[in-house]
């Protein structure tokens, strides 16, 4: 299983750092983001061999920090923004798969049950 923690409530501005610990190794671990009526979005992955990727989007990427160590995979942000409320999912895989398309939901077997990180004005 995967199990986040280190949501909840902060102020717009600090900083937020989510952990996601997983039971075994795996190929692929991903952070994705989810509000209500929303697709999940992508924020970024760790792969191994080629490192962490974040997503494309620049108010989230210029902020946004993914990193690995050993099974834990980390999420900071800097400077929250109202916008970035939302349950925040873990993801994993082993298949090859996730190597291509790590951005998408699609190559995603394992799911965190997902974290609610609330940011106030």
């Amino acid at each position: 299983p995967l199990v986040e923690s280190g949501g909840g409530l902060v102020q717009a501005g600090d900083s937020l750092r989510l952990s996601c610990a997983a039971s075994g190794r795996y190929l692929c671990m991903a952070w994705f983001r989810q509000t209500p009526g929303s697709e999940r979005e992508f924020v970024g992955a760790v792969i191994e061999g080629r490192g962490a990727r974040t997503t494309n989007t620049d108010s989230i990427k210029a902020r946004t920090t993914i990193s690995k160590d050993a099974n834990i995979l980390y999420l900071e942000m800097n400077n929250m923004r109202l916008e970035d409320t939302a349950v925040y999912y873990c993801a994993a895989d082993r298949r090859s798969d996730c190597r291509g398309y790590y951005y998408t939901t699609s190559p995603y077997t394992y799911w965190g049950s997902g974290i609610q990180v609330t940011v106030s004005a």
